[in-house]
């Protein structure tokens, strides 16, 4: 039964962040800002166990997520065969350059003596 209070609290912190973001047209996302609620309201003890057990019934098929994308691919293997050089080099290249992005936003953001 908390699994369930736990999902209720999951889809309306995202529901609400979707909601936020298309009233006030904020530049984030809305499931960025009904995860902004959800860290909050995470501060209120009663909703954390909830929280948690829903949590740990999504992680514990976490799988099952994966085979609409399985399923995706499959479809499409000729678009693959057709671009799949080209797609494994934007999938490198992007991911790179999101690390190094990262790491200098890191590096700005760290006092001055936290420096590597």
């Amino acid at each position: 039964m908390d699994a369930l209070r736990g999902l209720a609290v999951l889809l309306l912190c995202q529901s609400a962040g979707e909601a936020l973001a298309r009233l006030t047209h904020a530049p984030l996302p809305g499931p960025v800002l009904g995860l902004l609620i959800l860290v909050a309201l995470l501060h209120v003890e009663a909703l954390r166990r909830p929280v948690a057990a829903a949590a740990d019934a999504l992680l514990a098929h976490l799988s099952l997520l994966f085979v609409p994308v399985g399923v995706g691919v499959v479809v499409h293997l000729d678009l693959i065969a057709r671009f799949g050089v080209r797609m494994a080099v934007v999938v490198v290249l992007s991911t790179w350059v999101g690390l190094a992005v990262t790491a200098l936003v890191l590096r700005a953001l760290l006092p001055g003596p936290a420096r590597v």
